[in-house]
């Protein structure tokens, strides 16, 4: 009972005024154009730090050869420790070493007392703690800190020692989350502060994050990249955030550049401009665009200017990826824009991030936005949305759960348990008392309570980035990034291969040497097909199945093209578990007979395939058609991580959540020029 009340106590205040982590920190005000500075729409509170992290830095080498062909390599490029502040708040004591010792397979702490391990180590990682009062709360929390004798940090004091980690602890932790972030900022913009000793915590958490990084780096084996993440917002609390993540760390920023400088990813991308002309690679991926309320891929700028060459250059230059599926919800698109696509409706959260506020589909999906770019494209604009897919977890413990039945979320002690993420119900007196004390967290489900209402119930245990690279090494990662052949799986590790030529041989599906030619003979995922007025282009289309995981049901490529200003959407499959055919008039295979056993979640055997390949050639090409292709692998059914809660506490599943899903794998774009459209369509 004690755990549920002071469930209660926690979620109430922060769902409904401060949300559940630092994006809602990201809405000071009601109104931010005025609320911290009044000078501009970029809100900035603090001038730029310019200086540079010069390090000397003594490297392992990679000893093995490259792979000509490429290898698949998956890992996590979202991941919070205890120097982001809404993790600490959650009571995440993981270091950023901590987070890089889960990905190589060990086992650490959960805030909740249990331990977490991956069932296999992954293969590349990057802590991206929130740059705006990076590690802040953990100092604020210290009382040997001279921060901690400010005013503002006693609601934080001793927040994690063991004594103050129970459910008693939840509401100051609610209280001091939802409060320390403002004060802080109006503080720092009314001088009452001593910025420069705020600045000094950052720079030295910033600085720790790095050594992490380094320290765990492993060429060859397992790679690491200097990162974090900028948390952007719009007054109406859109979700604008994006990691960033560095090639190299002998030489950084000495701050990484937060909101604090500017509310205006235009203006990370300048920043981002600078330290490129200073030897400084990095990139920018942003997330959770389906909580963006339509405002991640808009038609146009910061200053409602309409998408140029200009923007869409600089905007393509810094963001080659985006991050398509992670734990609040998967981003590919919405049964609202694709009414065509039978399985559009994946693990979709449909609202603001850190907001019970719904959030406006148009404008927040990956599929609408490679559409959009070839609009733009097509009228001169550029394209600024060519980008290549990623999956990521956003996990604030950290790392992320991956697997469906190993499911614990990613808000430390907010969601640790079944009954406080809501698939199981809760009890009959905390049931009535929450729903005439906080009836807005409290949903009625076949006549049981059930906690944490439109909030977590919807996260999902996902996701993996995935690439092609010649080796394990950060130069060779980094290069896969850059060239987008990535892609992203909802926790599997699915492999996907997919190519365009226009003069692949028809039996180049069996052939052993099938990629080096693939390569030789066209373009991998992320590139661009040049077409030829006499030429079909043809798709070597695979996926082979993680055999921890269901078996492959279907493969598909789903196409977007631009015709006249407007523009499309079709999906296709092309190859069916069991050898089935594919019906011509439908695009779609027939019914391949899997089922999940409810009783266990256990899976029928003898459907589905290891491995889909198939040579595939657009049934309605249109040689003068600008137009982008993407592959998507769909896994049998299996049972979803709140049937397993469910399951697990002898309950029954709650009815209006799915009780299975699809877990699947999706390829970055290739896109097709049209030998018309590339001779007048500017390159973005």
């Amino acid at each position: 009972m004690m755990s549920v009340l002071g469930f209660l106590a926690v979620v109430m205040p922060m769902l409904v005024s401060c949300g559940v982590d630092l994006d809602a920190i990201s809405s000071v005000s009601t109104d931010e154009k005025s609320s911290l500075t009044g000078k501009d729409t970029s809100n900035q509170v603090l001038e730029t730090d310019s200086g540079v992290l010069e390090r000397e830095v003594n490297l392992p080498i990679s000893t093995s050869v490259g792979n000509p062909d490429r290898n698949a390599y998956f890992g996590d490029l979202h991941v919070h420790t205890e120097y982001s502040f809404d993790a600490y708040a959650f009571g995440s004591l993981a270091t950023p070493r901590d987070a890089y010792r889960y990905a190589l397979g060990e086992a650490i702490p959960h805030p909740s007392g249990f331990s977490i391990q991956l069932d296999r180590p992954l293969d590349f990682y990057a802590v991206t703690d929130h740059a705006m009062f990076l590690g802040v709360a953990r100092e604020a929390a210290d009382t040997s800190s001279v921060l901690s004798r400010e005013p503002i940090s006693d609601p934080m004091h001793d927040m994690n020692v063991p004594e103050n980690r129970g459910v008693l602890s939840l509401l100051a932790r609610s209280q001091a989350f939802g409060q320390f972030a403002p004060a802080m900022v109006q503080l720092i913009t009314d001088g009452e502060i001593d910025t420069e000793m705020v600045m000094d915590i950052t720079r030295s958490a910033w600085e720790d994050s790095v050594d992490a990084a380094d320290e765990a780096y492993r060429p060859g084996e397992f790679t690491t990249f200097p990162a974090y993440e900028y948390t952007s917002s719009t007054t109406t609390r859109g979700n604008l955030h994006r990691n960033v993540i560095f090639k190299r760390s002998d030489k950084l920023p000495a701050v990484p550049f937060s909101r604090l400088n500017s509310r205006s990813p235009e203006g990370l991308w300048d920043w981002m401009d600078q330290l490129r002309d200073q030897g400084m690679e990095s990139l920018a991926i942003p997330h959770n665009s389906n909580g963006s309320n339509g405002q991640m891929f808009k038609l146009v700028d910061w200053a409602e200017n309409p998408v140029d060459v200009r923007y869409s250059d600089q905007r393509l230059r810094n963001e080659p990826l985006v991050e398509v599926t992670q734990i609040k919800g998967t981003s590919e698109t919405h049964p609202l824009l694709s009414d065509n696509d039978e399985w559009a409706g994946f693990e979709i959260m449909d609202y603001r991030v850190a907001s019970k506020l719904p959030s406006e589909a148009n404008g927040s999906y990956v599929r609408q936005a490679l559409r959009v770019g070839l609009e733009l494209a097509s009228k001169g604009a550029g394209n600024p949305y060519k980008f290549g897919l990623i999956g990521s977890t956003d996990t604030h413990v950290g790392g992320g759960a991956l697997r469906e039945e190993k499911f614990f979320s990613k808000a430390g002690l907010m969601d640790g348990t079944a009954e406080s993420r809501g698939s199981v119900p809760a009890s009959f007196v905390i049931g009535t008392a929450a729903k005439w004390l906080v009836p807005d967290l409290v949903k009625e489900v076949d006549g049981k309570a059930y906690m944490a209402a439109n909030v977590f119930e919807y996260w999902g245990a996902s996701g993996v980035a995935a690439v092609w690279a010649e080796d394990n090494t950060r130069e060779s990662i980094y290069e896969a990034f850059r060239r987008k052949e990535t892609f992203a799986t909802s926790g599997p590790r699915i492999r996907m291969r997919f190519f365009a030529g226009l003069d692949y041989s028809p039996d180049l599906v069996n052939d052993p040497m099938a990629v080096s030619k693939a390569y030789a003979g066209g373009v991998a995922m992320g590139g661009d097909l040049e077409g030829d007025p006499a030429a079909t282009p043809a798709f070597l289309v695979w996926a082979m199945a993680d055999d921890s995981s269901a078996p492959l049901q279907r493969l598909q490529v789903i196409k977007g093209w631009e015709q006249g200003g407007k523009t499309h959407e079709q999906i296709f499959d092309v190859a069916c578990a069991g050898g089935a055919k594919v019906d011509p008039s439908t695009h779609r295979c027939p019914d391949n007979g899997a089922e999940v056993y409810a009783e266990d979640c256990s899976l029928k055997e003898g459907t589905g395939a290891a491995e889909l390949k198939v040579l595939w050639e657009d049934p309605q090409f249109d040689v003068n058609q600008e137009a982008f292709y993407y592959s998507r692998a769909l896994e049998d059914p299996s049972c979803r991580w709140s049937t397993w809660d469910a399951l697990r506490a002898g309950a029954a599943p709650r009815s209006d959540l799915p009780r299975t899903i699809q877990e699947r794998a999706w390829s970055s774009p290739i896109w097709y020029r049209s030998p018309d459209g590339k001779s007048k369509t500017p390159e973005a």
